[in-house]
C-alpha cells in the first residue's frame, strides 16, 4: 500500500510538472505570435470591429471617428465633423485609442482580413488618384501648417501641390503658388469634396 501511494504521488507531481511546462510553452508561443503582429495587421482587425476610434498624431492632435480603411502605409478615418475621410500616413500616427475589448480583439489568433487591392495601395497610389481626379485637398503638415489646393502629381515619396483658396477650381488665375511636399511632412489629407 505504501508503494502505491508513493507512485500515485510521483505520478501527480509528474503530471503537475508536465502541465506547468505545457502552460509555459503555450505562453511563450503566444508571446512569439504577438511579437510578429504589425500595427497594420492590428488596425485591419480593428477596422472589422467598427469600434470607436481615436488616433493621436505626431504633433499631438487627436482625431476621433471610425476607422474606415487601412492601406499599405495609411489609414482612413471617418470623423464626425466632415463628410470626407481623413487620410493619415502611418508614419504620422503616434498612437491609437479605443476601448479595451477592441484592443484585445486585435490580439486574437484569427485570420487577418485582406482588403484585396486596398491593402496594397500606398499613399502615393492614393494621392495619384486624387491628382487624376483633380480633387481639391486640405493638407496638414507635421509643422502645423495647413495647405489647400489641388495635387498636380504624386511621386513615390512626395507630391506637387498647386495652392489655391478653398472652393476655387484649380485654374492658373487662382493658383497662388506651388509646393513640393514630402510624404514624411504630411500629417493628414482630406478631400474638400467628400469624395473619399
Amino acid at each position: 500500500m505504501h508503494w502505491d501511494r508513493l507512485f500515485e504521488d510521483l505520478e501527480g507531481q509528474l503530471a503537475a510538472e508536465w502541465e506547468a511546462e505545457k502552460a509555459a510553452l503555450d505562453a511563450e508561443s503566444e508571446r512569439l505570435r504577438i511579437s510578429k503582429l504589425t500595427l497594420l495587421q492590428r488596425l485591419r482587425l480593428m477596422q472589422r470591429s467598427d469600434a470607436p476610434f481615436a488616433v493621436r498624431l505626431a504633433d499631438g492632435e487627436r482625431q476621433t471617428g471610425r476607422l474606415r480603411a487601412v492601406g499599405a502605409d495609411w489609414i482612413a478615418i471617418q470623423t464626425q465633423d466632415a463628410p470626407a475621410a481623413l487620410i493619415v500616413p502611418i508614419a504620422a500616427v503616434a498612437g491609437v485609442e479605443t476601448h479595451h475589448g477592441a484592443i484585445l480583439e486585435t490580439l486574437e489568433d484569427v485570420e487577418i482580413p485582406n482588403d484585396g487591392m486596398r491593402s496594397r495601395m500606398t499613399m502615393g497610389f492614393l494621392l495619384r488618384d486624387f491628382a487624376r481626379r483633380r480633387l481639391a485637398v486640405r493638407l496638414a503638415l507635421t509643422d502645423g501648417e495647413q495647405l489647400h489646393g489641388t495635387i498636380d502629381r504624386a511621386g513615390d515619396d512626395h507630391l506637387d501641390l498647386a495652392m489655391h483658396d478653398p472652393g476655387e477650381p484649380r485654374l492658373s488665375t487662382v493658383v497662388r503658388g506651388f509646393r513640393i511636399v514630402p510624404f514624411t511632412a504630411v500629417q493628414w489629407v482630406r478631400t474638400a469634396s467628400g469624395a473619399v
